[in-house]
Protein backbone atom coordinates (compact mmCIF):
# COMPACT_ATOMS: atom_id res chain seq x y z
CA UNK A 1 0.00 0.00 0.00
CA UNK A 2 1.24 3.48 -0.82
CA UNK A 3 1.07 4.98 2.67
CA UNK A 4 2.41 8.48 1.97
CA UNK A 5 2.61 10.07 -1.46
CA UNK A 6 5.89 11.87 -2.29
CA UNK A 7 4.12 15.22 -2.50
CA UNK A 8 2.93 14.86 1.07
CA UNK A 9 6.08 13.38 2.58
CA UNK A 10 7.79 16.62 3.58
CA UNK A 11 4.75 18.10 5.29
CA UNK A 12 3.95 14.89 7.14
CA UNK A 13 7.52 14.56 8.37
CA UNK A 14 7.36 18.09 9.74
CA UNK A 15 4.10 17.36 11.54
CA UNK A 16 5.40 14.13 13.01
CA UNK A 17 8.61 15.77 14.17
CA UNK A 18 6.63 18.42 16.01
CA UNK A 19 4.28 15.89 17.61
CA UNK A 20 6.82 14.28 19.94
CA UNK A 21 5.50 14.56 23.52
CA UNK A 22 7.12 17.24 25.65
CA UNK A 23 9.41 16.24 28.47
CA UNK A 24 7.89 16.31 31.93
CA UNK A 25 9.65 19.55 32.83
CA UNK A 26 8.12 21.29 29.84
CA UNK A 27 4.56 20.31 30.54
CA UNK A 28 1.88 22.94 30.80
CA UNK A 29 1.33 24.05 34.39
CA UNK A 30 -1.95 23.73 36.19
CA UNK A 31 -2.40 27.50 36.08
CA UNK A 32 -3.81 27.38 32.55
CA UNK A 33 -6.79 25.25 33.56
CA UNK A 34 -8.82 23.83 30.68
CA UNK A 35 -7.19 26.38 28.34
CA UNK A 36 -3.92 24.44 28.58
CA UNK A 37 -2.60 23.50 25.16
CA UNK A 38 -2.39 19.83 24.25
CA UNK A 39 0.51 17.46 24.58
CA UNK A 40 0.54 13.70 24.22
CA UNK A 41 1.21 12.25 27.67
CA UNK A 42 3.18 9.16 26.65
CA UNK A 43 5.70 8.22 24.01
CA UNK A 44 4.02 5.62 21.80
CA UNK A 45 7.24 3.59 21.78
CA UNK A 46 6.57 2.72 25.42
CA UNK A 47 3.06 1.31 24.93
CA UNK A 48 2.45 -2.27 26.03
CA UNK A 49 2.18 -4.87 23.29
CA UNK A 50 -1.12 -6.63 22.86
CA UNK A 51 -1.16 -10.21 24.19
CA UNK A 52 0.13 -12.77 21.70
CA UNK A 53 -2.18 -13.42 18.77
CA UNK A 54 -4.38 -10.34 19.25
CA UNK A 55 -4.62 -7.96 16.29
CA UNK A 56 -6.22 -4.49 16.14
CA UNK A 57 -9.67 -4.53 14.54
CA UNK A 58 -11.25 -1.23 15.60
CA UNK A 59 -10.49 2.13 17.19
CA UNK A 60 -12.72 4.87 18.54
CA UNK A 61 -12.22 8.16 20.31
CA UNK A 62 -13.83 11.26 21.67
CA UNK A 63 -11.76 14.40 21.37
CA UNK A 64 -12.13 17.95 22.50
CA UNK A 65 -11.52 20.40 19.69
CA UNK A 66 -8.01 21.80 19.32
CA UNK A 67 -6.67 25.09 20.66
CA UNK A 68 -8.87 28.04 19.82
CA UNK A 69 -9.28 31.75 20.29
CA UNK A 70 -11.37 33.08 23.15
CA UNK A 71 -15.11 32.77 22.60
CA UNK A 72 -15.55 36.56 22.78
CA UNK A 73 -13.67 39.80 23.50
CA UNK A 74 -15.24 40.41 26.93
CA UNK A 75 -12.03 40.05 28.95
CA UNK A 76 -10.03 42.24 26.63
CA UNK A 77 -12.76 44.85 26.49
CA UNK A 78 -13.00 45.01 30.29
CA UNK A 79 -9.30 45.40 31.01
CA UNK A 80 -8.74 47.80 28.12
CA UNK A 81 -11.51 50.05 29.40
CA UNK A 82 -9.54 50.38 32.65
CA UNK A 83 -6.25 50.67 30.79
CA UNK A 84 -7.53 53.50 28.59
CA UNK A 85 -8.74 55.36 31.68
CA UNK A 86 -5.40 54.89 33.43
CA UNK A 87 -3.44 55.92 30.34
CA UNK A 88 -5.42 59.15 30.01
CA UNK A 89 -4.56 59.98 33.62
CA UNK A 90 -0.90 58.92 33.53
CA UNK A 91 -1.59 56.04 35.95
CA UNK A 92 0.22 53.21 34.12
CA UNK A 93 3.38 51.49 35.27
CA UNK A 94 6.30 51.15 32.87
CA UNK A 95 5.29 47.56 32.16
CA UNK A 96 1.67 48.60 32.05
CA UNK A 97 2.35 50.89 29.12
CA UNK A 98 3.25 47.79 27.09
CA UNK A 99 0.17 45.90 28.26
CA UNK A 100 -2.48 47.74 26.26
CA UNK A 101 -0.82 47.32 22.85
CA UNK A 102 -0.13 43.65 23.62
CA UNK A 103 -3.77 43.01 24.51
CA UNK A 104 -5.00 44.89 21.44
CA UNK A 105 -2.69 42.80 19.27
CA UNK A 106 -4.02 39.59 20.85
CA UNK A 107 -7.62 40.71 20.39
CA UNK A 108 -6.96 41.63 16.76
CA UNK A 109 -5.43 38.19 16.17
CA UNK A 110 -8.41 36.45 17.76
CA UNK A 111 -10.86 38.53 15.75
CA UNK A 112 -8.99 37.59 12.57
CA UNK A 113 -9.13 33.88 13.46
CA UNK A 114 -12.74 34.33 14.54
CA UNK A 115 -13.80 34.17 18.17
CA UNK A 116 -14.17 30.56 19.25
CA UNK A 117 -12.49 29.20 16.12
CA UNK A 118 -9.46 26.93 15.90
CA UNK A 119 -6.14 28.71 15.94
CA UNK A 120 -3.15 27.64 13.87
CA UNK A 121 -1.85 25.71 16.84
CA UNK A 122 -5.22 24.03 17.35
CA UNK A 123 -5.34 22.84 13.75
CA UNK A 124 -1.86 21.42 14.06
CA UNK A 125 -2.68 19.66 17.35
CA UNK A 126 -5.58 17.80 15.77
CA UNK A 127 -3.56 16.80 12.71
CA UNK A 128 -0.70 15.53 14.87
CA UNK A 129 -3.07 13.47 17.02
CA UNK A 130 -4.46 11.83 13.88
CA UNK A 131 -1.01 11.04 12.57
CA UNK A 132 0.02 9.45 15.86
CA UNK A 133 -3.15 7.33 15.83
CA UNK A 134 -2.33 6.13 12.31
CA UNK A 135 1.23 5.29 13.31
CA UNK A 136 0.09 3.59 16.52
CA UNK A 137 -2.15 1.12 14.67
CA UNK A 138 -0.74 0.76 11.16
CA UNK A 139 -2.02 -2.80 10.77
CA UNK A 140 -5.52 -1.62 11.58
CA UNK A 141 -5.59 1.11 8.97
CA UNK A 142 -4.08 -1.23 6.38
CA UNK A 143 -6.93 -3.65 7.05
CA UNK A 144 -9.56 -0.90 7.03
CA UNK A 145 -8.36 0.12 3.58
CA UNK A 146 -8.09 -3.46 2.33
CA UNK A 147 -11.60 -4.35 3.53
CA UNK A 148 -13.15 -1.00 2.61
CA UNK A 149 -14.45 -0.46 6.13
CA UNK A 150 -15.91 2.93 6.95
CA UNK A 151 -14.46 5.64 9.17
CA UNK A 152 -17.30 7.57 10.77
CA UNK A 153 -16.64 11.16 11.85
CA UNK A 154 -19.18 12.87 14.08
CA UNK A 155 -19.18 16.20 15.93
CA UNK A 156 -21.27 18.41 18.17
CA UNK A 157 -22.09 20.60 15.19
CA UNK A 158 -20.22 23.59 16.65
CA UNK A 159 -17.75 25.13 14.22
CA UNK A 160 -14.51 24.30 16.04
CA UNK A 161 -15.63 20.70 16.61
CA UNK A 162 -16.67 20.30 12.97
CA UNK A 163 -13.35 21.75 11.83
CA UNK A 164 -11.48 19.40 14.17
CA UNK A 165 -13.26 16.39 12.70
CA UNK A 166 -12.52 17.53 9.16
CA UNK A 167 -8.85 18.13 9.95
CA UNK A 168 -8.47 14.77 11.67
CA UNK A 169 -9.99 12.92 8.73
CA UNK A 170 -7.91 14.88 6.22
CA UNK A 171 -4.71 14.07 8.13
CA UNK A 172 -5.56 10.35 8.08
CA UNK A 173 -6.22 10.53 4.36
CA UNK A 174 -2.94 12.34 3.78
CA UNK A 175 -1.03 9.68 5.72
CA UNK A 176 -2.78 6.86 3.88
CA UNK A 177 -4.53 7.96 0.65
CA UNK A 178 -6.37 4.64 0.39
CA UNK A 179 -8.41 5.72 3.41
CA UNK A 180 -9.72 8.88 1.75
CA UNK A 181 -12.84 7.37 0.12
CA UNK A 182 -13.68 5.54 3.35
CA UNK A 183 -13.81 8.64 5.56
CA UNK A 184 -17.35 9.95 5.73
CA UNK A 185 -18.23 13.64 5.90
CA UNK A 186 -18.31 15.00 9.43
CA UNK A 187 -21.88 14.59 10.63
CA UNK A 188 -23.63 16.19 13.62
CA UNK A 189 -25.08 14.46 16.67
CA UNK A 190 -25.98 17.06 19.29
CA UNK A 191 -27.59 14.54 21.65
CA UNK A 192 -24.34 12.57 21.74
CA UNK A 193 -21.70 15.30 21.67
CA UNK A 194 -23.41 18.45 22.91
CA UNK A 195 -25.55 16.79 25.54
CA UNK A 196 -25.24 19.61 28.05
CA UNK A 197 -27.34 21.74 25.67
CA UNK A 198 -29.57 18.92 24.36
CA UNK A 199 -32.72 17.34 25.82
CA UNK A 200 -30.70 15.01 28.04
CA UNK A 201 -29.11 17.97 29.79
CA UNK A 202 -32.28 19.64 31.06
CA UNK A 203 -31.77 18.72 34.72
CA UNK A 204 -28.14 19.74 34.50
CA UNK A 205 -29.04 23.17 33.11
CA UNK A 206 -31.49 23.66 35.95
CA UNK A 207 -28.70 22.83 38.41
CA UNK A 208 -26.40 25.42 36.85
CA UNK A 209 -29.09 28.10 36.82
CA UNK A 210 -30.85 27.49 40.11
CA UNK A 211 -28.89 25.38 42.58
CA UNK A 212 -28.31 27.57 45.65
CA UNK A 213 -25.60 25.35 47.08
CA UNK A 214 -23.62 25.66 43.85
CA UNK A 215 -23.99 29.43 43.72
CA UNK A 216 -23.08 29.85 47.39
CA UNK A 217 -20.05 27.56 47.12
CA UNK A 218 -18.63 29.27 44.05
CA UNK A 219 -19.19 32.76 45.46
CA UNK A 220 -17.60 31.81 48.77
CA UNK A 221 -14.48 30.42 47.10
CA UNK A 222 -14.08 33.28 44.63
CA UNK A 223 -14.99 36.23 46.86
CA UNK A 224 -12.50 35.65 49.65
CA UNK A 225 -9.60 37.81 50.93
CA UNK A 226 -7.01 35.75 49.04
CA UNK A 227 -8.71 36.59 45.74
CA UNK A 228 -8.68 40.31 46.44
CA UNK A 229 -5.04 40.20 47.55
CA UNK A 230 -4.06 38.37 44.37
CA UNK A 231 -6.14 40.80 42.31
CA UNK A 232 -4.33 43.81 43.73
CA UNK A 233 -0.96 42.20 43.02
CA UNK A 234 -1.94 41.52 39.40
CA UNK A 235 -3.28 45.01 38.82
CA UNK A 236 -0.20 46.67 40.33
CA UNK A 237 1.87 45.20 37.51
CA UNK A 238 -0.15 47.36 35.12
CA UNK A 239 -1.53 50.29 37.09
CA UNK A 240 -0.13 52.60 39.76
CA UNK A 241 -0.92 51.83 43.38
CA UNK A 242 -3.29 54.80 43.58
CA UNK A 243 -5.25 53.66 40.53
CA UNK A 244 -5.46 50.11 41.90
CA UNK A 245 -6.85 51.54 45.15
CA UNK A 246 -9.53 53.34 43.17
CA UNK A 247 -10.44 50.12 41.37
CA UNK A 248 -10.58 48.25 44.70
CA UNK A 249 -12.70 50.99 46.25
CA UNK A 250 -15.29 50.52 43.51
CA UNK A 251 -14.79 53.76 41.59
CA UNK A 252 -14.97 51.82 38.33
CA UNK A 253 -17.67 49.37 39.38
CA UNK A 254 -19.49 49.98 36.11
CA UNK A 255 -16.50 48.36 34.39
CA UNK A 256 -15.73 45.71 36.98
CA UNK A 257 -14.34 44.93 40.42
CA UNK A 258 -10.69 44.34 41.26
CA UNK A 259 -11.26 40.58 41.01
CA UNK A 260 -13.11 40.97 37.70
CA UNK A 261 -10.20 42.95 36.27
CA UNK A 262 -7.56 40.52 37.51
CA UNK A 263 -9.54 37.57 36.18
CA UNK A 264 -9.65 39.29 32.79
CA UNK A 265 -5.85 39.56 32.85
CA UNK A 266 -5.63 35.90 33.87
CA UNK A 267 -8.02 34.77 31.12
CA UNK A 268 -5.92 36.54 28.49
CA UNK A 269 -2.81 34.93 29.97
CA UNK A 270 -4.50 31.52 29.81
CA UNK A 271 -5.65 31.79 26.18
CA UNK A 272 -2.43 33.33 24.83
CA UNK A 273 -0.51 30.04 24.31
CA UNK A 274 -3.38 28.74 22.16
CA UNK A 275 -2.82 31.76 19.91
CA UNK A 276 0.96 31.45 19.66
CA UNK A 277 0.97 30.91 15.90
CA UNK A 278 -0.80 34.23 15.42
CA UNK A 279 1.63 36.22 17.61
CA UNK A 280 4.21 38.56 16.03
CA UNK A 281 6.79 36.33 14.42
CA UNK A 282 5.21 33.33 16.14
CA UNK A 283 7.20 34.17 19.26
CA UNK A 284 4.23 34.15 21.63
CA UNK A 285 2.44 36.93 23.48
CA UNK A 286 4.46 36.69 26.71
CA UNK A 287 1.47 37.45 28.89
CA UNK A 288 3.47 36.01 31.79
CA UNK A 289 5.04 39.46 32.13
CA UNK A 290 1.79 40.71 33.62
CA UNK A 291 0.91 38.02 36.14
CA UNK A 292 3.20 36.23 38.55
CA UNK A 293 3.34 32.47 38.80
CA UNK A 294 1.66 32.51 42.20
CA UNK A 295 -1.16 34.78 41.09
CA UNK A 296 -1.71 32.77 37.90
CA UNK A 297 -1.89 29.66 40.06
CA UNK A 298 -4.53 31.27 42.28
CA UNK A 299 -6.75 32.39 39.44
CA UNK A 300 -6.17 29.04 37.73
CA UNK A 301 -7.50 27.43 40.90
CA UNK A 302 -10.59 29.65 40.79
CA UNK A 303 -11.15 28.63 37.17
CA UNK A 304 -10.72 24.96 38.07
CA UNK A 305 -13.15 25.38 40.96
CA UNK A 306 -15.92 26.48 38.62
CA UNK A 307 -15.27 23.60 36.21
CA UNK A 308 -15.00 21.08 39.07
CA UNK A 309 -18.41 21.99 40.51
CA UNK A 310 -20.20 22.69 37.24
CA UNK A 311 -18.86 19.87 35.04
CA UNK A 312 -16.69 17.50 37.06
CA UNK A 313 -17.01 15.34 40.18
CA UNK A 314 -18.90 18.14 41.97
CA UNK A 315 -20.60 17.49 45.30
CA UNK A 316 -20.39 14.11 47.00
CA UNK A 317 -23.68 12.25 46.78
CA UNK A 318 -24.75 13.92 43.52
CA UNK A 319 -24.16 12.85 39.92
CA UNK A 320 -26.02 15.76 38.30
CA UNK A 321 -22.84 17.10 36.66
CA UNK A 322 -21.89 13.87 34.91
CA UNK A 323 -24.85 11.48 34.74
CA UNK A 324 -25.85 12.89 31.35
CA UNK A 325 -22.50 11.69 29.89
CA UNK A 326 -23.88 8.13 29.99
CA UNK A 327 -25.12 8.59 26.42
CA UNK A 328 -21.52 8.95 25.29
CA UNK A 329 -20.14 6.07 27.35
CA UNK A 330 -23.00 3.93 26.05
CA UNK A 331 -21.97 4.75 22.50
CA UNK A 332 -18.39 3.65 23.19
CA UNK A 333 -19.68 0.27 24.30
CA UNK A 334 -22.25 0.06 21.51
CA UNK A 335 -19.59 0.53 18.84
CA UNK A 336 -17.36 -2.25 20.20
CA UNK A 337 -20.29 -4.59 20.82
CA UNK A 338 -21.53 -4.07 17.26
CA UNK A 339 -18.04 -4.89 16.01
CA UNK A 340 -18.04 -8.12 18.01
CA UNK A 341 -21.55 -9.01 16.80
CA UNK A 342 -20.57 -8.49 13.16
CA UNK A 343 -23.25 -5.82 12.69
CA UNK A 344 -20.82 -2.93 12.18
CA UNK A 345 -19.07 -2.10 8.93
CA UNK A 346 -16.85 0.50 10.60
CA UNK A 347 -13.14 0.37 11.25
CA UNK A 348 -13.07 3.60 13.28
CA UNK A 349 -15.49 5.91 15.08
CA UNK A 350 -14.14 9.44 15.58
CA UNK A 351 -16.02 11.97 17.75
CA UNK A 352 -15.29 15.67 18.30
CA UNK A 353 -16.75 17.72 21.09
CA UNK A 354 -16.04 20.15 23.97
CA UNK A 355 -14.82 20.38 27.56
CA UNK A 356 -18.46 20.32 28.69
CA UNK A 357 -18.61 16.71 27.47
CA UNK A 358 -15.06 15.48 28.18
CA UNK A 359 -15.08 16.57 31.84
CA UNK A 360 -18.36 14.80 32.76
CA UNK A 361 -17.33 11.69 30.84
CA UNK A 362 -14.04 11.54 32.74
CA UNK A 363 -15.96 11.73 36.03
CA UNK A 364 -18.49 9.11 34.93
CA UNK A 365 -15.75 6.72 33.85
CA UNK A 366 -13.67 7.31 36.97
CA UNK A 367 -10.61 8.41 35.01
CA UNK A 368 -7.49 9.46 36.93
CA UNK A 369 -7.98 12.80 38.64
CA UNK A 370 -11.77 12.66 38.33
CA UNK A 371 -12.68 10.21 41.07
CA UNK A 372 -13.04 12.45 44.12
CA UNK A 373 -16.06 14.72 44.65
CA UNK A 374 -16.02 17.44 47.29
CA UNK A 375 -17.77 16.87 50.60
CA UNK A 376 -20.43 19.55 51.20
CA UNK A 377 -19.04 22.09 53.64
CA UNK A 378 -15.45 21.25 52.69
CA UNK A 379 -14.72 23.15 49.45
CA UNK A 380 -12.59 21.76 46.66
CA UNK A 381 -8.94 22.76 47.01
CA UNK A 382 -5.73 21.75 45.28
CA UNK A 383 -4.39 20.52 48.61
CA UNK A 384 -6.93 17.73 49.05
CA UNK A 385 -8.24 16.94 45.58
CA UNK A 386 -6.26 15.82 42.48
CA UNK A 387 -8.69 17.32 39.94
CA UNK A 388 -6.92 19.72 37.56
CA UNK A 389 -8.47 21.13 34.42
CA UNK A 390 -5.13 21.12 32.60
CA UNK A 391 -4.88 17.34 33.02
CA UNK A 392 -8.54 16.34 32.76
CA UNK A 393 -9.56 18.36 29.70
CA UNK A 394 -6.89 20.51 28.07
CA UNK A 395 -7.58 21.80 24.60
CA UNK A 396 -7.44 18.76 22.31
CA UNK A 397 -8.06 16.29 25.17
CA UNK A 398 -9.04 12.83 24.02
CA UNK A 399 -10.17 9.41 25.24
CA UNK A 400 -9.46 6.50 22.89
CA UNK A 401 -10.32 2.83 22.91
CA UNK A 402 -8.27 0.51 20.72
CA UNK A 403 -9.88 -2.90 20.17
CA UNK A 404 -7.97 -6.13 19.52
CA UNK A 405 -9.29 -9.54 18.53
CA UNK A 406 -8.18 -13.14 18.72
CA UNK A 407 -10.83 -15.60 17.64
CA UNK A 408 -14.00 -14.71 19.53
CA UNK A 409 -12.21 -12.73 22.27
CA UNK A 410 -12.06 -8.94 22.16
CA UNK A 411 -9.68 -6.83 24.23
CA UNK A 412 -9.85 -3.07 24.82
CA UNK A 413 -6.98 -0.72 25.61
CA UNK A 414 -7.77 2.82 26.73
CA UNK A 415 -5.61 5.87 26.09
CA UNK A 416 -6.35 9.13 27.90
CA UNK A 417 -4.58 12.03 26.24
CA UNK A 418 -2.57 9.26 24.55
CA UNK A 419 -1.40 7.73 27.81
CA UNK A 420 -2.21 4.10 28.54
CA UNK A 421 -4.81 4.30 31.30
CA UNK A 422 -6.42 1.66 33.44
CA UNK A 423 -10.19 1.47 33.68
CA UNK A 424 -11.93 2.36 36.93
CA UNK A 425 -11.46 0.47 40.18
CA UNK A 426 -13.18 -2.89 40.06
CA UNK A 427 -12.36 -3.58 36.41
CA UNK A 428 -9.86 -6.44 36.10
CA UNK A 429 -7.25 -6.39 33.30
CA UNK A 430 -6.28 -9.61 31.53
CA UNK A 431 -3.20 -9.85 33.77
CA UNK A 432 -1.64 -7.90 36.60
CA UNK A 433 -0.17 -4.64 35.36
CA UNK A 434 -1.75 -4.97 31.91
CA UNK A 435 -3.64 -2.13 30.25
CA UNK A 436 -5.71 -4.60 28.19
CA UNK A 437 -9.20 -5.62 29.32
CA UNK A 438 -11.55 -8.30 28.04
CA UNK A 439 -14.71 -6.69 26.66
CA UNK A 440 -16.83 -9.12 28.70
CA UNK A 441 -15.07 -7.89 31.85
CA UNK A 442 -15.68 -4.24 30.98
CA UNK A 443 -19.35 -4.96 30.39
CA UNK A 444 -19.53 -6.59 33.82
CA UNK A 445 -17.59 -3.78 35.50
CA UNK A 446 -19.74 -1.03 33.97
CA UNK A 447 -22.99 -2.86 34.60
CA UNK A 448 -23.80 -3.73 30.99
CA UNK A 449 -25.15 -7.19 31.80
CA UNK A 450 -27.35 -7.39 28.71
CA UNK A 451 -25.62 -5.31 26.03
CA UNK A 452 -27.43 -4.67 22.79
CA UNK A 453 -25.82 -6.24 19.78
Amino acid sequence: MNRVTPALALGLCALLASSVPAQAGERTTDSYGTKAVYEARQDARTYQRAPRGFLPVFTENVSRHGARSATDSEDGDLILALWDKAESEGELTRRGREFGPTVRGLLDAMAKVGYGNLSGRGKREIQETALRAERRLPGLFDRIAADSEGIDVVSSGQGRAVDSGNLYGAALAAADPDLAPLIGPTRTDKDLLYFHKAAGGAAYRDYIANDERLATTLKGITDQPASHRAARTVLREIFTADFVRRVTDGEFAAIGSDVDAAQAVYNLYAIAPAMSDESPGGRGWDMRRYISRDDAAWFGYLSDTEDFYEKGPGFAGSDITYKMADVLLDDFFHQVEAKRAGTSALGAELRFTHAEEIIPLAALMGLPGSTEPATPGEPYTYADNPWRGASVAPLGANIQWDVFRKGGTYLVRMLYNEKETTFKAGCRPVSKGSTFYDLDELERCFGRANPAS
